[in-house]
């Protein structure tokens, strides 16, 4: 391994460290009662500006930067929450002979981002800042690479900073630390996940767990990741969706169930799409997609109030708002709103031909609701800012949906689409097993024109429904998506801690 001339000056002084009779990788537990944020946030003052409280605090954390000033020294710890100043006086925390120990150690050998810890108490500097005075600093944890340390000159201006955004993503761990920014992004997808499940919890609904080795890759048109499993001797799949397990729990006789977690689609990657990614999807039965439109609406309002605090987030120049009511418009009016085709009576071949004078791609294995899922997709969806739902889709679309109960050729299935990206699919859903069947077939004559999306046709799954499903509306809604709206990013992997890269070279 080649070693920078840093790490090398590292290593030494990891060495000297243990000279001086320090384990530079302690195991003992150390007793930390407050974090950086939580002492700037609770200091109280007297009438002579002195701090009342936190009298005794112990903090634990990185050490990022260092001020020696003769007996005394100016320092930076960082822990989870943020940075606090720290301030060491030799004679307060090397007391006698120990004063060799504090000259060596804290001057000399503690390189930025060791791990350290500190007890002493809280006070304000001349200049107001709040500041720990140690009294007692502990060796926690050596680093032997330099972080990349951001700095400002005169002026302002940031260099020496971690942007590259395939190193970033690389190393994740390095943004987190010296990133602030980046890690109030997880926060608030980690608020996000929890206001959802406090939502679907209220609603009186069960969070269950479904199988991710599947095997038959159903509940969505995807290309799944193949696997094999030697003891069954079986091709397996990693799923792309758990609907059709969440179904079966419904005809198991449970009313309402929900389940968030990962699905996997080997597909491309790009800005809004990850291989690895995290659905919601939830199941309630004796409702339908009307009843599914009004709580979507509710359930993002509540979330977005919760992540944001007023329920409104920016991207870019647009500001989009998640209160209710949302948009509601068909698919074909959205198509003949946003192109000025009504393309509700056209067969293939007129779709076709319309794709060809709106210089959309197509290829043989495309039917006719893969022809209209281009138009749609090529002509109006990145027009459709706020939260918009789309509704009433041809049957040929959605295998898995109840038909119109009042328009022909029609299903009752409605997408939610914000900033030009679908968030969330619903249906009321399909229950008629015979219905269901025939669907399925049509799905697998588009595998034999080859649409390697198609969706398979599952015996099981038909046969829980020919036990009985009551009437049923589920959703799925894309939770990386979500955040990025809700915290402004335009790329999926500054919402994924550790997104899919090519293998370093």
């Amino acid at each position: 391994m080649q070693l920078s001339e840093q790490e090398i000056v590292r290593r030494e002084n990891l060495d000297k460290i243990r000279d001086l009779g320090i384990e530079p990788f302690p195991a003992a537990m150390y007793p930390v009662n407050a974090t950086a944020a939580e002492i700037k946030a609770g200091v109280e003052t007297d009438d002579e500006g002195a701090v009342t409280n936190f009298q005794e605090v112990c903090l634990a954390g990185r050490f990022m930067s260092k001020r020696v000033m003769g007996k005394a020294s100016f320092a930076e710890l960082q822990d989870s929450s943020g940075r606090i100043q720290l301030y060491v006086s030799r004679d307060d925390i090397a007391p006698g002979e120990d004063k060799a120990l504090y000259n060596t150690l804290f001057k000399k050998l503690l390189d930025l981002g060791d791990f350290i810890g500190v007890k002493g108490f809280v006070f304000k500097t001349r200049v107001g800042e709040i500041s720990v005075h140690v009294k007692e600093l502990t060796f926690l944890g050596k680093s032997l690479r330099p972080l990349p340390v951001v700095k400002k000159d005169e002026d302002g201006n940031v260099y020496d900073s971690f942007t590259d955004p395939e190193l970033r993503y690389r190393q994740r761990y390095v943004d987190l630390t010296v990133n602030p920014e980046v890690r109030e992004i997880f926060k608030k997808r980690s608020k996000l996940i929890s206001s959802i499940r406090r939502f679907l919890d209220d609603l009186g609904l069960m969070e269950v767990e479904t199988p991710v080795l599947q095997n038959i890759h159903g509940g969505a048109s995807a290309r799944p990741f193949k696997t094999h499993h030697n003891t069954l001797d079986t091709p397996m799949y990693m799923r792309i969706a758990n609907e059709l397990y969440l179904k079966r729990l419904i005809v198991g006789g449970f009313d309402g169930v929900y389940e968030i977690g990962k699905m996997f689609r080997n597909e491309g990657m790009d800005r809004t799409h990850n291989p690895e990614f995290t659905m919601m999807e939830f199941y309630v039965a004796y409702k339908d997609y009307e009843w599914m439109m009004d709580t979507t609406e509710e359930l993002l309002e509540t979330v977005a109030k919760a992540v944001t605090g007023d329920g409104k987030t920016k991207i870019g120049d647009k500001e989009i708002d998640f209160k209710g009511p949302y948009r509601r418009l068909t698919m074909y009016d959205a198509i003949k709103e946003y192109t000025g085709h009504d393309i509700s009576g056209m067969d293939e071949a007129a779709l076709l031909s319309l794709c060809k004078e709106l210089h959309i791609e197509t290829d043989k294995s495309m039917g006719r609701g893969k022809l209209i899922d281009e138009i749609f997709g090529e002509k109006v969806e990145h027009l459709l800012i706020q939260p918009t739902f789309i509704t009433d889709y041809p049957v040929e679309m959605s295998p898995l949906t109840k038909k119109h109960r009042s328009k022909a050729g029609l299903v009752e299935r409605f997408e939610l689409i914000i900033n030009g990206k679908e968030v969330a699919n619903a249906y009321s859903e399909l229950n008629d097993p015979i219905d269901q069947r025939e669907r399925f077939e049509a799905q697998l004559e588009l595998a034999k024109r080859g649409d390697d999306e198609s969706m398979p046709l599952d015996e099981d799954f038909l046969r829980s429904l020919e036990y009985g499903m009551p009437p049923t509306s589920g959703i799925g809604i894309g939770i990386d998506r979500l955040t990025m709206l809700l915290t402004g990013q335009t790329s999926i992997q500054e919402v994924l801690f550790f997104p899919q890269m090519r293998n370093e070279v």
